[in-house]
């Protein structure tokens, strides 16, 4: 992919234009795919990528109540096995965000390999500058300092009832609704107030 690249940037300085139909309109997108694929994020992400062990996925899943014709958001999705376990088990839609587009790869290559990317969408973007509304259920493994900036935006966006599952860190002053711990793993769910 790095020499097509190359070979095209090469062809441009020169002046040649691919013409329709020819093995450099062909080079053109795919030089084009490898620089979306390869395009780093819009700022550094606010924490390092640790993966949510499957049964605190599960556990998480089942405190939310999760089932059919929920929207499942998982903000700071990594590779994409929260939403995808929310649609193999409950029948759910998901949408996974995060900032690292390796992440976003890794999460879409597991959801065509999970046979469930008709219902999943994966997105780069900043979590905090997207909008949630659509979420019914919404998950988090995030630092509480990000969990504690969230929570305004989660207030504001989400429509009273969506349930707020976090592993590992609550919301300060926030009380859960209910608590679990899972293999020495705390998990916290809240349901948005009427308000």
């Amino acid at each position: 992919m790095q020499t097509l690249l190359i070979a095209l940037m090469m062809s441009l300085s020169i002046g040649v234009i691919p013409q329709a139909g020819s093995s450099n309109v062909s080079l053109a997108r795919m030089a084009g795919a490898l620089a979306a694929q390869t395009q780093a994020p819009a700022r550094q992400p606010d924490v390092i990528y640790v993966p949510t062990p499957p049964e605190v996925v599960d556990a998480m899943l089942k405190l939310a109540g999760v089932k059919a014709g929920d929207v499942v958001y998982d903000l700071g999705c990594g590779d994409g096995r929260i939403v995808i376990a929310a649609v193999q088990k409950y029948g759910a839609r998901g949408i996974g965000i995060d900032i690292d587009p390796q992440r976003i790869k890794e999460a879409t290559a597991n959801a065509q390999k999970a046979g469930v990317a008709d219902r999943v969408k994966f997105m780069q973007a900043d979590l905090f500058e997207t909008n949630i509304s659509e979420a019914s259920v919404v998950t988090l493994y995030l630092l509480p300092s990000l969990n504690l900036k969230l929570q305004p935006k989660l207030m504001r966006e989400l429509k009273p009832g969506t349930r707020i599952v976090s592993h590992s860190f609550d919301m300060g002053a926030w009380k859960p609704d209910q608590e679990q711990t899972v293999d020495g793993r705390h998990i916290y769910m809240w349901t948005l107030p009427k308000k």
